[in-house]
């Protein structure tokens, strides 16, 4: 039976769209003074008599991480890619919490949980407690990450969803008024520009008059490099994107240190890491030539955790590394039904846990990354050598070029939950 005009109106002005963000940057001169808002101290997680398997979030993290990372690859082929898988899988479960029946079972098996092994519930505790240990105060890097929910003023929430979401995701509640879609679209996204110090100014667009609710995370990452580049070092060189094709770049050095160094035969890459002041590193992946299409289909959680496990500090007698900004812009709505999340798009989503009734849909998945790396610090690159004329005395000199299309992770120490996870193709491309 088709639903009268009226009827449709009804049913459609009741859609969720689901905003992500996240921005990384890096050398202090470039960002402004002062991290986001301090938050409230939140307590240490307790047991009440549930055993939280944290290794295990963080290997369903990495496994959802580089399964997003390879459809981002499919449809962007030759381009640069940027994105936070912590961001979109800690939005993803948030928004699991008002999800039933096929909805929550498609959701959270998208994120790559086996609910046989792990319940629900220890799910969204194990999310507690990474966000609760990455916003504890560390006056070396910033690391922020928050959640907030935009919703109509006429949406009744349940009050056990409004509880979880703060006691679980610490997101905080903003009442919008979505009749006025400019209106609610500025002030989504002042809110977003001031949490993330004015890197990323506009999120949402075109949300319309029917949007009921908009989910926003964010993560913003400052930091400075253990070891510094000097800036009087870095030169003009060559990028390589292909056989025929290079660019010109900034490209960084450093000379005679000892880097964490793994050099992968079996699937003919190097690794390296190089750490922040502060608890996070970035890892970076030189597929050797014509292997990144090898390396990225290998891309597996245990592929991560044996790299990070193999490393060794390597004397690098000259490394090399670009210097460059890019970006990343996603609508992921078109994206995550190829890993199995597709009710929640559609008429047929049952997400009832918000308001107790069945008349929710998500409508838009925004995502947006920004990152850059310059000579003080902070996130990204891997990539390939480049044959320089040696200087005399130096014997069998380790040479690391990053000069070549390469991979890059940034990753919490001691923790696998990738922050950034991205691709530079061509560093002149923003």
């Amino acid at each position: 039976m088709q639903l009268s005009a009226q009827g449709r109106v009804e049913t459609m002005s009741l859609l969720l769209a689901l905003g992500l963000l996240v921005a990384g940057f890096c050398p202090a001169i470039f960002c402004h003074p002062g991290g986001p808002a301090a938050r409230e101290t939140v307590p240490e997680d307790r047991d009440n008599g549930m055993h939280v398997d944290h290794l295990r979030l963080a290997s369903s993290n990495a496994d959802f991480a580089f399964s997003l990372y390879k459809q981002l690859a499919l449809k962007a082929q030759n381009k640069n890619i940027l994105f936070s898988p912590m961001s979109v899988s800690t939005a993803l479960a948030f928004v699991s919490l008002g999800a039933r029946n096929t909805t929550l079972t498609e959701i959270l098996q998208g994120l790559k949980f086996n609910l046989t092994e792990t319940p629900e519930a220890e799910i969204h505790r194990s999310f507690q407690h990474v966000l609760r240990t990455l916003q504890r105060p560390d006056d070396r890097l910033q690391l922020s990450i928050g959640n907030a929910l935009f919703i109509h003023d006429q949406l009744k929430l349940l009050s056990k969803f409004t509880e979880d979401a703060r006691g679980l995701y610490a997101a905080e509640t903003i009442t919008t008024n979505f009749q006025d879609p400019t209106a609610a679209e500025r002030l989504i996204n002042d809110f977003v520009k001031k949490e993330t110090q004015g890197k990323i100014s506009e999120l949402v667009q075109d949300l319309g008059s029917t949007t009921m609710m908009v989910l926003v995370n964010y993560i913003f990452f400052k930091a400075k490099w253990k070891m510094p580049f000097d800036p009087r070092d870095t030169f003009e060189s060559s990028f390589y994107l292909n056989k025929r094709e290079e660019v010109q770049v900034p490209m960084m050095s450093l000379e005679g240190q000892h880097i964490p160094y793994f050099r992968d035969e079996e699937l003919s890459c190097t690794v390296v890491e190089l750490p922040y002041t502060g608890n996070a590193s970035a890892l970076l992946i030189l597929p050797d030539k014509g292997k990144m299409r090898s390396v990225e289909a290998a891309l597996l959680p245990e592929s991560l955790r044996r790299w990070r496990d193999s490393l060794q500090p390597r004397r690098i007698d000259e490394f090399y590394l670009p210097k460059f900004s890019i970006s990343g812009d996603y609508q992921l709505e078109s994206i995550l039904p190829e890993l199995g999340i597709r009710e929640v798009f559609s008429p047929e989503a049952d997400l009832s846990g918000v308001t107790g009734a069945q008349d929710l849909q998500v409508s838009q998945i925004f995502h947006k990354a920004v990152l850059d790396v310059a000579e003080k610090g902070t996130e990204a690159a891997a990539a390939t050598g480049i044959k320089f004329i040696l200087t005399s005395g130096k014997i069998d000199p380790v040479i690391l070029s990053f000069n070549r299309p390469f991979l890059m992770a940034i990753l919490p120490t001691g923790m696998d939950n990738t922050l950034f996870l991205g691709k530079v193709t061509n560093p002149k491309q923003a």
